[in-house]
């Protein structure tokens, strides 16, 4: 059977009466009954029970019936109910079903004539609920959501509920929804999965739409909080002056602050006396928070300079190591090998001394293979608890590109019992401007990839939210994440249905051609430094081809739901932005290559910024994150942002770009 015959026959199944359901189903609401009441167990947890008031309201946009939610098991018991979490009478209700949860953040929904359990494995300290973010508090905190990922799947799954983008729902109203009888049991692979969207997850904003969909799309509520940057940042400020001996000797012997940024200044890993600090330091907040799972432990950033030469840290590379090249300042060079086994065997001593410090407690310290590290150790290997931040760049990348990285995660995977996933995004296709730079057929790929090298977390840096030119990527990405197996053209062929109707053939046109463009593009052009050149592959034909399928979808929603052309203007505001962001590229390119004196290009570059003002007060509600790009002081009441690089005469391109540019013939 085809997709979209089964897509159909969903729809049907979903749009049934109840009275056409088998006689042993279960009936949530019928025309002629009262709706099952929800009832959460007793002092549920508020993310858990805010699961159980979603699922209400859904129900309710579906039936135009709301249930009650009921908190505690109430007397007389109903005859009929809807159970969330597991509570003594369930086991009643359900003699044979196995409540004992085996596995981190299992689900398990099961339903018979009279009752529906929907419940997960949860784990939570009352008295340990909230948290420091990044940039808002973290509430509600639970180590394990089992039970309200399990509610956002029945939503989804079993309701037929599609989260296209923030504030963008399809719901398909019925009169009754009823449940045949089933048992479903899971548990997601991949356990730290909110660092993949890292702008929606708890605590690095306040709750918006965003966050509550991907909430909705089971990737905030996870169980370990991997962070993807480095472990000492602040240790320079803390004990440079007292400590210099802490601090990565340069060839000369010095040990000084790295300039300007000395929060990239290197540890002498070799020094007992850094370990002690470290285990001091942390004990601290592994007995303040009993949340505390994972210690970053990753060198700091700037992986080409400031590596300890002294003899005892030299001595735990290995000699057979990758031949590199470290910079300290003043430019003085010096000529090494990868220090992989060296940060493993750093890692390694302060993972065995917090265990020893902390038997009764389940710690990790995480270590980046990042940099000079990328290669996996050739005489050491990590203990089981550390955890290898693999810092492989092949998502998004051109074939060429994803060679090398998926080895080396491959020979980290090998040695490694923990591994996650963090690879740098960059901007191959213009990702960071809101260029419709897509790849979800890519990403199906890399998602099995990952599963297969037994990866348990998640940290992409960095998506940044453009909506309209590349939410379909991040919904592929969201289910993956859930499900590393998924079917990712069966995910976009539903996506496509649900969320254009009529119009989903020229819509799936329309994304495979910006996929199938950008894959083209990333091919051509092997550089981190591409983007720079969009005008080359966004032609204005290529953008009236994609034109022409809009185009053609608004013909065929002319009498269609009003939804399917909300939906439509959407992304056909996405390619109006991509059209100005490419122009502008193109004039830009102009006056880099006249050294600022093309004073028509420079002129309408500046008119661009004008149109892009305009654009962004008409803007539908998260289609573009103006805050990313199109910022420079006094614009849109920005202060200015890097990534606006080579989008205005005020921000030109670095003289390392030009250098590249112009090396590969492209300035």
């Amino acid at each position: 059977m085809s997709t979209k015959a089964l897509l159909q026959l969903a729809a049907a199944v979903l749009s049934a009466s109840v009275s056409s359901v088998h006689a042993a189903a279960f009936v949530l609401v019928a025309k002629d009954a009262p709706p099952a009441p929800i009832i959460v167990f007793k002092d549920a947890p508020p993310r858990t029970r805010d699961a159980a008031v979603t699922l209400a309201e859904y129900i309710e946009k579906i039936s135009g019936v709301k249930p009650a939610v009921l908190d505690g098991e109430p007397q007389p018991l109903p005859e009929r109910a809807i159970w969330i979490g597991v509570q003594p009478v369930v086991k009643t209700l359900f003699p044979k079903t196995d409540f004992d949860f085996k596995h981190a953040e299992e689900t398990l929904i099961v339903a018979n004539q009279k009752h529906l359990i929907i419940a997960g494995r949860d784990r939570w300290n009352p008295a340990h609920m909230e948290a420091k973010g990044r940039l808002a508090m973290k509430t509600g905190i639970q180590q394990e959501y089992g039970t309200a990922n399990a509610v956002y799947s029945f939503i989804q799954e079993q309701l037929g509920v599609r989260w296209l983008w923030p504030d963008e729902e399809d719901v398909i109203q019925r009169e009754g929804i009823a449940i045949a009888p089933m048992e479903r049991r899971y548990h997601p692979q991949i356990r730290a999965r909110g660092g993949m969207m890292v702008r929606t997850s708890l605590g690095d904003n306040k709750e918006s739409a965003a966050g509550l969909w991907a909430r909705f799309q089971r990737v905030q509520l996870d169980s370990m909080d991997m962070t993807g940057g480095h472990g000492f940042g602040d240790w320079w400020a803390k004990y440079g002056t007292a400590h210099p001996e802490y601090f990565a000797a340069a060839p000369d012997g010095r040990r000084t602050a790295v300039k300007p940024r000395e929060s990239n200044t290197k540890l002498c890993a070799s020094n007992p006396k850094v370990w002690q600090q470290w285990l001091e330091d942390v004990s601290v907040e592994v007995r303040s928070n009993p949340l505390l799972c994972v210690i970053n432990v990753s060198p700091n950033d700037g992986y080409t300079s400031g590596h300890c030469t002294c003899a005892n840290c030299r001595a735990w590379d290995h000699p057979d190591g990758e031949k590199v090249e470290w910079v300290f300042s003043g430019g003085v060079k010096y000529q090494g090998v990868s220090q992989t086994d060296r940060d493993v065997r750093f890692a390694n001593t302060l993972a065995r001394m917090l265990k020893e410090r902390f038997p009764d407690r389940e710690l990790f310290v995480q270590l980046n293979a990042y940099g000079l590290a990328r290669n996996p150790p050739i005489g050491i290997a990590p203990d089981d608890n550390v955890i290898i931040s693999s810092v492989a760049n092949f998502h998004m990348r051109s074939p060429k590109e994803r060679v090398l990285p998926m080895q080396q995660h491959t020979g980290w995977a090998a040695k490694a019992k923990h591994i996650m996933w963090r690879p740098n995004l960059g901007s191959p296709a213009g990702l960071s401007w809101g260029m419709p730079d897509v790849a979800m057929t890519q990403a199906g790929e890399d998602f099995r990839f990952a599963a297969d090298t037994h990866c348990l977390g998640l940290y992409f840096d960095l998506f940044w939210q453009h909506w309209a030119n590349q939410g379909p990527h991040y919904y592929a990405l969201v289910h993956l994440a859930w499900n590393p197996q998924a079917d990712v053209a069966a995910v976009m062929d539903d996506y496509y249905e649900r969320g254009f109707g009529p119009a989903a053939a020229e819509v799936k046109a329309y994304w495979q051609l910006l996929e199938r463009t950008r894959m083209e593009f990333v091919a051509e052009e092997i550089s981190r430094f591409r983007a720079f050149d969009l005008p080359k592959k966004y032609t204005p034909e290529l953008f009236a081809q994609a034109q022409s399928h809009l185009d053609n979808a608004a013909k065929k929603l002319a009498t269609a739901d009003e939804k399917y052309r909300r939906r439509l203007h959407f992304i056909q505001y996405g390619l109006g932005y991509a059209k100005l962001l490419v122009d502008t590229r193109a004039e830009m390119q102009k006056l880099e290559a006249s050294k600022g004196q093309d004073i028509a290009a420079k002129a309408k570059v500046e008119a661009n910024y004008t149109r892009a003002e305009q654009m962004k007060q008409n803007a539908p509600a998260h289609a573009i994150n103006w805050q990313a790009v199109f910022r420079l002081p006094g614009f849109g009441g920005g202060d200015g942002n890097q990534r606006v690089m080579g989008l205005h005469p005020d921000a030109p391109l670095s003289g390392r770009t030009l250098k590249e540019l112009r090396t590969r013939g492209l300035e």
